[in-house]
């Protein structure tokens, strides 16, 4: 066997491995990953020692930013999700909407909540709100639960501060800034479709009341309570803005100017989101009655899910440096580039595959990630470029949500339906997030440099 042959082997048995693990054991991503890494290195003959020290190399190296981002931002989501922000932001939306455009409103909400908080903690929040529209007006719950959901993926699973971008940025070598900008330029036409649109054509296709073990749960506030509106939507806002100022200023302002350094810093995603993650704590924290004793316990609980994420991430940027060690990036590249596949197709499609086999979105992103990271040194990817084909994989990694996915099993629950009418429903909606990110992908990368 020649050496691009035993590569080639090499690779798909490692992915056959990782998948292995995932679905049939059941073992822990992490731990699935660094096991594939490991069969990668010693399979290509990396001495053992130099092996470990590639994986501890490799792991620290990506965790540096990821870690950072994810930690201060989860404490950021719990902050507002404590203080009541996500159901003033929804609630004060449905009320400027109106009863005829409130499913606007919904989708407005998800997309808004979803930039901070963590879309199954947001579902958790949110759709019971759907359920005194449902007594209300007697449609499927299907009419408000479809878009509201959609905006919380769309979000999700495109923007950053959110793990799964973040991470496949990281990993690939994305400038944030453009991963928020194409983000938002892909979901503006997603959240429409899956949302609203495909909202209102599935709930006349089916009904759905309210689950009965939600039959009695009312949504009850203090209006006096909750927050206030403008300075939830201020500081929802202030990272993405203030990371889309750090991109843009070092590509107009020159080199050595007083405000490019400002808005360089201030703009860095890791100082973006400490300034607003401390403004969040005093501000809805300690401004609102919660002790320094309810601060600690709030922020603290906020880094569990946090740091499983973390985790996967750094066992991710471990597979993909193994892979790149091997020469795989030449071989794939070369393949590529013979039946003349983009990599922003090489992305959606790769994260697609994983997402259908395994369930997970969040590893579905990371593991495509790690795929694509050995090809970027052999094609001519610009910054911009790069923002584009993270956009690609998330969404492939948000497509095709079924049966192996918790997600499906959540809405599943929330929703009170069938199995079938869940892949109906939920299912179509995901595809229809991903498929028209991905359309949008395709024709920004025919006029990104």
């Amino acid at each position: 066997m020649d050496n691009t042959a035993l590569i080639i082997t090499i690779a798909v048995l490692a992915m056959f491995i990782l998948l292995f693990l995932i679905i049939k054991t059941k073992l822990q991503a992490f731990l699935a990953l660094i096991i594939a890494s490991l069969f990668v290195g010693l399979a290509v003959g990396m001495p053992p020692q130099e092996l470990i020290t590639h994986i501890e190399e490799s792991m620290g190296g990506t965790l540096g930013f990821v870690a950072l981002i994810i930690g201060i931002g989860t404490i950021f989501g719990e902050v507002l999700r404590a203080s009541g922000a996500s159901e003033k932001l929804a609630l004060t939306l449905m009320d400027k909407f109106g009863e005829k455009n409130i499913v606007w409103a919904l989708a407005a909400s998800g997309f808004l909540v979803s930039i901070a908080v963590f879309i199954d903690v947001a579902i958790v929040i949110l759709v019971p709100l759907t359920y005194a529209l449902v007594r209300r007006s007697k449609k499927s719950l299907l009419y408000y639960g479809i878009p509201l959901t959609a905006g919380l993926s769309v979000t999700h699973t495109f923007i950053p501060p959110t793990p799964g971008p973040i991470a496949t940025a990281s990993i690939i070598g994305a400038d944030l800034g453009y991963v928020i900008l194409f983000g938002v330029i892909a979901a503006i036409p997603a959240v429409i479709i899956a949302g609203p649109i495909f909202g209102t054509f599935i709930s006349k296709k089916i009904y759905v009341g309210i689950p009965e073990q939600f039959e009695k749960s009312t949504f009850e506030y203090d209006e006096e309570k909750l927050p206030g509106f403008r300075g939830i939507l201020i500081i929802l806002l202030t990272p993405l803005l203030l990371i889309l100022g750090n991109t843009f200023s070092d590509l107009l302002l020159p080199e050595g100017n007083i405000i490019r350094e400002i808005l360089m810093f201030i703009g860095n995603p890791i100082i973006a989101l400490l300034i607003v993650t401390l403004l969040s704590i005093w501000f809805y924290g300690h401004r609102r009655g919660f002790t320094k004793e309810e601060m600690q316990r709030i922020t603290t609980r906020a880094l569990e899910p946090a740091g499983i994420i973390i985790l996967i991430t750094g066992a991710g940027g471990v597979f993909g440096q193994t892979l790149i060690a091997t020469g795989i990036g030449d071989i794939l590249a070369d393949a590529m580039q013979t039946i003349n596949m983009p990599l922003v197709v090489f992305g959606f499609v790769t994260a697609s595959l994983i997402r259908i086999t395994q369930g997970s979105g969040t590893v579905s992103m990371i593991t495509a990630a790690s795929l694509v990271a050995p090809l970027i040194p052999h094609f001519d990817v610009s910054e911009p470029m790069l923002g584009v084909v993270t956009i690609a994989i998330a969404c492939g990694g948000t497509a095709f949500s079924h049966v192996n996915d918790s997600g499906f099993w959540m809405a599943n629950r929330y929703f009170g339906m069938s199995v079938a009418d869940t892949l109906k429903s939920w299912t179509v909606m995901k595809t229809l997030v991903g498929l028209t990110g991905f359309a949008v992908c395709l024709i920004l990368s025919i006029f990104v440099p």
